[in-house]
């Protein structure tokens, strides 16, 4: 049998060529993947062992690693704004005028209770007069002449005879209000009547003072009982 060209030429010194490496795959030419590079410290997505630091991290609402650093990430509603807030100088009128409105109040009802408290007084009082003057009035029916006087920003008056008139403007006689009336008591009575409700006090006399202070202590003054004042 005659000898093939490729025998020919290997008896005439020719090396016969090495033969052709096979060509790698196309997986193969891209060289190793990512996560083989990382070595060890990388696990399997779907189980395998931790993958180094973000092992015990994590994950974000999307798939990233989430942080834990304190600051509100952009899809975290707790550091989203719950709603509008006034400015500061708003809020400090707002303060300003409730703390006014408060002690507006507070000033209202103290000066109620204090009216109504000086108001009891005043009915004790009156009470208590009431009965200390019980019996030491020396009003007389039938006296025809009338003192005039000053009373509470008035001309009041009240019939007296003509003893009882020198003794008034003598000061040893006095008058004192009493539910709308006017007693004509001694100076005694008067002074203790004072101290118990001292606005009762309608007219007393100071022998000592001049006549010009009391202008209707002298009869021929007195004013006619059917002048309107």
């Amino acid at each position: 049998m005659t000898d093939s060209l490729r025998d020919q030429l290997l008896g005439l010194g020719f090396k016969a060529p090495a033969p052709a490496a096979p060509k790698p795959r196309r997986d193969e030419r891209r060289g190793p993947r990512a996560d083989d590079r990382r070595g060890p410290r990388n696990a399997d997505a779907k189980g395998g062992a931790p993958r180094g630091d973000n092992a015990q991290r994590p994950q974000g609402r999307h798939g990233g690693v989430a942080r834990n650093d304190g600051k509100p990430r952009p899809n975290d509603r707790r550091g989203a704004p719950q709603g509008k807030r006034p400015p500061q100088g708003d809020i400090d009128l707002a303060k300003a005028f409730a703390i006014r409105a408060q002690r507006e109040k507070d000033e209202r009802i103290e000066a109620e209770r204090v009216k109504q408290e000086e108001a009891r007084l005043r009915r004790e009082a009156r009470a208590k007069l009431e009965s200390f003057l019980a019996g030491k009035s020396l009003n007389k029916p039938e006296a025809e002449i009338a003192r005039h006087f000053e009373y509470g920003g008035k001309i009041k008056r009240i019939h007296v005879d003509a003893d009882q008139l020198k003794a008034l403007n003598a000061g040893e006689l006095g008058v004192v209000q009493l539910n709308g009336r006017y007693l004509l008591v001694t100076s005694e009575v008067m002074s203790e009547a004072e101290t118990i409700f001292a606005p009762s006090v309608a007219l007393r006399i100071d022998p000592s003072a001049p006549a010009a202070d009391d202008p209707y202590n002298d009869p021929q003054y007195q004013v006619p009982d059917d002048l309107v004042w």
